[in-house]
């Protein structure tokens, strides 16, 4: 295919069917599909409902037919985090990571090299998740997504910086997405645990990096990106830097410099719905720094992808371009056709 003009970093996942995870990965408790037509099912977490999906999820025509509709070249076709299993014994979860693993292959492949797949892996078990990055990349994933914490070990735990490490090492592109976000009666109503705990989960883990040290152990070659137009830290960071200069006995952590230093070491999408926010992303982070992404298919996704970006008065015409493509070829680097 010719170059992409539209890159879409942040796309997930379903695929129609898998096996009984209890009897493939042992424990219980896994997902499961209920399907309820030919085009329509409901992820089951035990008994209750989780997430309804449709046959965009997992149907390459679907999801093909949309990106035309979109505009879209190309998307980065990334796991739904309800399946990465860091909560079990890493052998469950490796089991699981090659089940989605291998059945993201299969529903990607279609699409050739317009559908590009990112892998899961056992992130709390360092070298399990290596082993399977390394599984994957061999297969034809071209990157990872990854949560952005494993129980109570945010990005700066040992194990996972050593897993990033590998990353920067093997040239894979990470994509981290939160997960597993707090609950409880303030936050499980109105979507609440998705308008504000994701964004906060997300700025915590970009601080873990950052204050933690993490950019300062790993190469400079890791290429990340967080999701959702960084969560809430980009608003923020001046605010984490004036505690880094004011209070530095308390917030400097392992960080040789302030947090705005860093901003130059990771990538956020720009799934942020309006002007003003995407405005602030861009002086924030960087023109070179944001990529586009949209949440397909999900309903607090962007449709169609890309449109804040489109609409976008203040960017020039080479800016807009980093930012539908340019930014993302970066990211990908060598993972796209050209």
């Amino acid at each position: 295919m010719a170059a992409p003009t539209v890159v879409d970093v942040h796309t997930h996942v379903v695929p129609k069917g898998w096996p009984d995870l209890a009897a493939a990965c042992g424990g219980s408790g896994w997902p499961w599909l209920r399907v309820d037509s030919e085009r329509a099912a409901m992820i089951m977490v035990g008994e209750a409902e989780f997430r309804p999906v449709g046959a965009e999820c997992w149907d390459a025509p679907t999801r093909l037919a949309d990106m035309a509709a979109d505009g879209v070249d190309v998307q980065v076709v990334s796991p739904t985090p309800v399946f990465f299993g860091y909560d079990r014994p890493a052998d469950q979860a490796v089991r699981v990571a090659r089940i989605f693993n291998d059945l993201t292959l299969e529903a990607t492949a279609a699409g050739g090299d317009r559908l590009l797949p990112f892998c899961q892996v056992p992130l709390q078990d360092p070298d399990a998740a290596c082993a399977e990055l390394d599984r994957c990349l061999a297969a034809g994933h071209v990157g990872v997504e990854i949560g952005n914490h494993v129980g109570d070990r945010d990005l700066d735990d040992a194990g996972i910086v050593a897993f990033l490490t590998h990353c920067a090492e093997v040239g894979a592109p990470v994509f981290v997405h939160p997960w597993d976000m707090p609950g409880g009666p303030r936050l499980d109503r109105w979507m609440a645990r998705w308008l504000t705990g994701m964004p906060a989960e997300t700025h915590l883990s970009v601080l873990s990096m950052i204050l933690g040290g993490v950019f300062d152990k790993v190469p400079p070659t890791l290429r990340i990106c967080f999701a959702h137009g960084g969560g809430s830290f980009p608003f923020w960071v001046g605010r984490a830097d004036n505690a880094w200069h004011r209070r530095g006995d308390l917030v400097r952590g392992a960080s040789a410099a302030p947090p705005s230093s860093y901003l130059d070491r990771f990538y956020v999408d720009s799934v942020v719905f309006s002007t003003p926010a995407l405005r602030l992303l861009v002086d924030t982070m960087g023109v070179d720094r944001v990529l586009l992404g949209s949440d397909y298919p999900y309903p607090l996704g962007e449709r169609p992808a890309g449109r804040v970006v489109h609409e976008a008065d203040f960017l020039t015409d080479a800016q807009r371009a980093r930012l539908l493509a340019g930014n993302a070829l970066h990211f990908l680097q060598g993972r796209v056709p050209s």
